[in-house]
């Protein structure tokens, strides 16, 4: 028998603003020793996609590992895919046009397998991308102790034994000790009020709720069939009618052999699924639902003060991340990678810097960050969706300074990688090469630029920018002109799969 991990790539991260952003959420995000959840989730995963678990002699690995994420962050997954899992493994990104929640997220995945002829009996581990866990060995151990029961026809769920009485998670109530060394699951709780939260922990035998499964692919299609008759045909409608498509990343073939396939379920048969978690759909109703309790460090990084509990704290509670400096301060969190931040005779502060947004919040707040985002949506502030810094296939861009008719950018384009052949209807661009070389296609003419050489690209002219090297091109771009959006790009040729 073997484990495929399912990474759940979802989710907007809007309660970590300004970090994370829709367009970059926290999954992507490197918060933990410069590496992002994704990542971390990865290397967690590795061991058993690689069957090297210990204790996990009837477990093979399956050499597969599959991520669902939106379409806007498939370069974002194939990135992590490639820094984080062995070229031997087998990488599928299904790509959802929109959100659907969980529910509609795994059983893509589940069909998935069943599209490619897998047997159904394959054992499939459904993580969400953006937990802590750090841990590795004893996650893995608890994987395997949910097996047997997983193998037996159950949907086995993870509980995370509470440490406080915590209102921000949902509950699992455990039943009855199975023959197969898990729980029976008696009842799933909402979110609980303080004191009910409190009651739960005096009483015992609860779990909080990690959204960790571990089930067969025939299992859950079967619970959802039951349960969520109209999730399941929507997410098989759509499935059947899926586009797939070889990575390609327009350097060498052979770079990409053991690069992701991305698969693209039809548009509209995934829009018309409703949107519902595996909780309210499946597990509340599923009569065979068991847990097995992890007690080991957990955490969902959910809000700034599970950020703030990452670090370790000075005698005066007060938690750093790179250039704070605090005076008389207390119990304050400063997020400060890009330059100095100072507080005077602070207290419960959450304090979080990024080059064009500033978060300042007390502590017993860090929870309405999400509901500021919807304010800042409403006012149009690009903040609200957007960093100034902005990854493409291709490398990144930040936008360093902008007035009325010019902006000027700072590029990076990665070895080997180029960006489209373009023109612009409404701008010019000079370009500078501060570092590496730059293939430039203007017109008719290729020519190469090293550094401190500079060139000019007239409104309406077709131009590519190339780097040729082995290290990274770096560039200033300067933009003048009428109208300078990302929108007036018209594409001919794209080595990412990108609209005109």
């Amino acid at each position: 028998m073997s484990i495929t991990p399912v990474v759940l790539c979802g989710g907007s991260g809007t309660r970590l603003w300004p970090l994370s952003r829709k367009s970059f959420p926290k999954q992507f995000v490197p918060l933990i020793n410069n590496k992002s959840l994704l990542g971390l989730t990865l290397e967690r995963l590795a061991p058993l996609c690689e069957g090297a678990s210990e204790g996990a002699s009837k477990v093979k690995g399956s050499q597969h590992i599959i991520c669902v994420a939106s379409e806007d962050h498939r370069f974002l997954v194939s990135d992590a895919l490639g820094e984080s899992v062995g070229a031997s493994t087998r990488k599928t990104v299904l790509l959802e046009p929109a959100g659907r929640n969980t529910a509609a997220a795994m059983a893509i995945a589940a069909l998935a397998l069943q599209h490619e002829g897998e047997n159904p009996e394959e054992l499939l581990l459904f993580c969400p991308a953006d937990h802590h866990i750090p841990d590795i060995k004893a996650f893995a151990q608890c994987v395997t102790r949910g097996v047997t029961a997983a193998q037996s026809g159950a949907i086995v769920t993870f509980g995370v034994s509470p440490t406080f009485p915590s209102t921000a998670y949902g509950y699992i109530e455990h039943g009855d000790l199975r023959p197969d060394g898990s729980h029976r699951v008696l009842r799933f709780i909402e979110k609980p009020k303080s004191e009910a939260a409190q009651q739960l922990l005096l009483k015992g035998g609860v779990s909080w709720n990690a959204g960790i499964f571990l089930t067969s692919a025939r299992t859950l299609l079967s619970a959802l069939k039951l349960h969520a008759p109209d999730i399941l045909a929507s997410c098989k409608d759509a499935m059947d009618k899926a586009k797939h498509e070889a990575w390609h990343s327009g350097q060498k073939a052979s770079a990409d052999a053991l690069a992701p396939s991305f698969v693209r379920p039809q548009e509209s048969a995934f829009r018309a699924c409703r949107s519902e978690s595996i909780d309210y759909a499946v597990m509340e109703h599923f009569d065979n639902v068991a847990v097995i309790p992890f007690t080991g460090q957990w955490s969902d990084v959910g809000s700034w003060n599970a950020v703030a509990e990452l670090s370790p704290a000075d005698d005066q509670g007060n938690r750093i991340h790179c250039q704070g400096y605090l005076m008389g301060a207390t119990n304050t969190f400063v997020h400060a990678p890009h330059r100095a931040v100072v507080a005077i005779g602070t207290d419960n502060l959450i304090i979080v810097d990024t080059p064009d947004a500033l978060l300042v919040a007390h502590r017993n707040h860090a929870e309405s960050v999400k509901s500021v985002v919807g304010l800042l949506e409403r006012a149009k502030l690009a903040q609200a969706v957007t960093h100034r810094k902005v990854s493409r296939p291709w490398g990144w861009y930040d936008s360093v300074d902008a007035g009325e008719r010019f902006q000027v950018k700072r590029i990076a384009v990665k070895p080997g990688a180029s960006l489209s052949l373009q023109k612009h209807h409404h701008r010019a661009e000079h370009w500078i090469v501060v570092s590496g070389t730059a293939e430039v296609t203007r017109g008719k003419e290729t020519f190469l630029l090293s550094e401190n050489q500079s060139t000019y690209i007239p409104i309406g002219e077709v131009h590519r920018l190339r780097n040729p090297g082995k290290v990274d091109l770096e560039m200033i771009e300067v933009q003048s002109g009428a109208y300078l959006g990302e929108d007036d790009i018209v594409r001919l040729e794209d080595n990412y799969g990108r609209a005109p």
